[in-house]
């Protein structure tokens, strides 16, 4: 099945303004897809709590990844892109 993954204007804006390509972040969700779906991949992903209930962290390097997942629509949307400081402060 194929996956569609969306990105807030706040996480593209983050992409450009770093000089981050889509691909990157994208081959990054698949492997992302593939653990929450049992697969033995090495991807730093964790449930988030509190004010991001319902939401996934994915931790790349100093970036974070905030995203929404839904299995049944096989859809991913990505809220925010930031680095570690900033990320959970908007």
């Amino acid at each position: 099945m194929t996956w569609k993954i969306n990105l807030s204007k706040e996480a593209d804006r983050f992409l450009v303004k770093n000089r981050m390509g889509k691909e990157e972040i994208f081959e990054i969700v698949g492997n992302i897809i593939k653990k929450l779906q049992g697969e033995d991949i090495n991807v730093d992903v964790k449930k988030l709590k509190g004010k991001w209930l319902g939401f996934y962290r994915c931790r790349v390097g100093g970036v974070r990844i905030i995203f929404e997942i839904n299995f049944d629509e096989f859809s991913v949307f990505i809220e925010v892109i930031d680095f570690r400081g900033r990320v959970y402060k908007k």
